[in-house]
């Protein structure tokens, strides 16, 4: 009966934490279900954001006297340092909690320690339930913590036979009214979004959070070799959000175009190093990215080991000709292919949406550090 009721409440715990992914700022998405001592559910909560009390803050004021003696299961290790907020540990333990199970543990340092510090205090701890499912949940905080660069997804619209545009170079629109919302939601759930200079000349992209999709709008990041070959009339750079414009080192004391911060970061063969880029986008507290064009830029991500999961629009459309939604990634034959999973499938309105991870990612059941 234990076992049953706790699984049900991590469910919920991670249903709790995948609801404020996006959301939190630098902080973790973290879900927290309070169980009294009949194994009952005494009350939940969820970290909302940055400075707002902790997702077992908020579970044991749901549940108040209820919590002693009880069961508090949480998606990450309670944590045992004071910030903003005090040590959730100890919240645990002074709410009179006689067991805690948690998913994943706090791979940070200053956070870390949680468990051994209500074990000390008597409370019974246990942890890895359902770990995969929570890490996914607070996969954009984990990513940061463990690998030091942002989560990234890569998203892109195409036809069936995988196409992004016509041969005329024409592409709106491929993909239907619902997937395009369903993008910009993407937007909003992501802390900036992505493209090569050659998006922004070819199409002139905004990059903000339309299309009754309500969210604060992203920084917007521009990979350019040369940021003197950009128009400084883009859309992107008009000042409705912050944008950014990376450019190699060599560019450093360039003028960036009004309504955007010049980034200077390391170069490889004249052209902005992913790894290095992510780095910095990291240092100015972005969590995730959304890498949304063009084929050359999807491409160097992905040959640096840089994309986490990649989401698909597919219409069903066929065209037979025009440009892919990935460009070349120097395999030469079946056996260098990059093998990923698929994490789901769906309809969106007449389109079809796809999700894949790497094989081995935390999105396919394990958590590559």
């Amino acid at each position: 009966m234990r076992e049953r009721a706790e699984q049900s409440a991590m469910r919920r715990a991670v249903e709790l934490a995948a609801e404020r992914l996006g959301r939190t700022g630098t902080n973790p998405t973290v879900g927290c279900v309070v169980l009294d001592e009949r194994l009952r559910v005494a009350g939940e909560g969820s970290h909302l954001r940055d400075g707002e009390p902790h997702a077992e803050v908020v579970a044991l004021a749901a549940a108040g006297p209820r919590a002693r003696g009880g069961t508090a299961v949480v998606t990450l290790e309670p944590c045992a340092h004071t910030g903003r907020t005090g040590p959730c540990a100890e919240a645990l333990r002074a709410a009179g909690v006689a067991r805690v199970v948690y998913a994943v543990a706090d791979p940070t340092p200053s956070a870390a320690g949680g468990a051994a510090a209500l074990a000390a205090a008597g409370v019974a701890v246990e942890g890895g339930l359902l770990a995969a499912e929570a890490a996914w949940a607070n996969r954009y905080w984990l990513t940061g913590a463990t690998r030091l660069r942002p989560w990234v997804t890569w998203k892109f619209g195409a036809t069936l036979d995988g196409r992004i545009a016509a041969a005329d170079g024409s592409s709106r629109w491929i993909t239907s009214g619902a997937a395009r919302s369903e993008a910009h939601l993407l937007r909003a759930r992501h802390d900036a979004v992505l493209v090569g200079a050659g998006t922004v000349r070819a199409d002139d992209p905004h990059l903000g959070v339309r299309h009754g999709v309500a969210g604060p709008a992203p920084v917007r990041v521009v990979v350019a070799s040369d940021p003197a070959r950009l128009p400084a009339t883009a859309r992107v750079f008009d000042g409705s959000a912050r944008t950014v414009l990376a450019v190699p080192e060599r560019f450093a004391t360039a003028a960036a175009p009004p309504g955007a911060d010049l980034l200077p970061v390391g170069s490889s063969a004249g052209q902005v190093d992913p790894r290095a880029l992510l780095s910095a986008l990291l240092g100015l507290g972005v969590r995730s990215v959304l890498v949304e064009g063009g084929p050359r830029t999807a491409a160097r991500f992905l040959a640096a080991g840089c994309v986490d999961e990649a989401v698909g629009h597919l219409a069903p459309a066929l065209l037979g000709a025009g440009p892919a939604p990935l460009g070349d990634l120097g395999i030469g034959s079946i056996a260098g292919a990059l093998r990923w999973e698929f994490r789901s499938a769906e309809r969106v309105g007449p389109d079809l949406r796809v999700s894949a991870v790497p094989t081995g990612s935390v999105g396919s059941g394990g958590w590559s550090r």
